[in-house]
């Protein structure tokens, strides 16, 4: 089916952010005296909220982690948001389903106040209708609460118009979990076996595929 309204997340979806969310991730642990440089390790803090990872990944406290937040927040708003890449595609795909007259919307984990510098450092904003995001205070940044927040501010009436497009198992828990359909994308940091376990309704191999199941 067409699909109206279009929400995408951004880590990892729209932009490859694994230098800059790593580097202040090792930096926010190295002032709690943790000392992290394993790839593997460092990748799963793209998707989910940082609080979560810090949390389950090393056990810290939720005022441990949230400290740790605090020291990620220091590197990242000065160096780490700008140490990404946009996902080739992502730019001519949101173009042409803009130029289709689709609703494009941002929905991410990141806190809104970094994910509009990456928008605007991309020069991609002027694509999207509506962004939402997490909020600074812990508030708002599970999946499917940026999801309902997008759907209250933007006025959406009929979830059967709505796609969420992502990287990771919690863009798909998200979309399921607030009724829309979901795209699974694998130019991120998900694998097709996590987005088909987790149910997403279609697989994109590259960014562009997407217009293949939207439009």
């Amino acid at each position: 089916m067409a699909f109206e309204h279009i929400l995408f997340d951004l880590d990892g979806t729209l932009t490859n952010t694994y230098e800059g969310v790593s580097k202040s991730v090792a930096y926010g642990l190295s002032r709690l005296g943790i000392k992290e440089d394993n790839p593997d390790v460092l990748k799963k803090f793209i998707g989910p909220p940082l609080l979560e990872s810090f949390t389950s990944i090393y056990g810290l406290s939720e005022e441990k982690a949230k400290l740790a937040i605090s020291y990620y927040r220091e590197r990242y708003n000065e160096k780490g948001v700008y140490e990404c890449s946009l996902i080739e595609g992502v730019e001519p795909t949101l173009k042409l389903l803009s130029e289709r007259g689709k609703k494009i919307y941002l929905a991410t984990s990141k806190p809104l106040h970094f994910a509009k510098i990456v928008l605007d450092y991309f020069d991609i904003t002027k694509y999207f209708d509506f962004l939402g995001g997490a909020d600074l205070k812990f508030g708002r940044d599970e999946k499917w609460q940026v999801i309902d927040y997008v759907f209250e501010n933007a006025d959406i009436k009929d979830k059967s118009t709505a796609v969420l497009v992502g990287d990771r198992k919690y863009d798909i828990i998200g979309a399921k979990k607030t009724g829309i359909s979901s795209i699974g994308v694998l130019c991120g940091f998900g694998t097709r076996q996590e987005l088909t376990e987790y149910g997403a309704d279609f697989i994109a191999e590259k960014f562009s595929d997407i217009t293949d199941y939207i439009l």
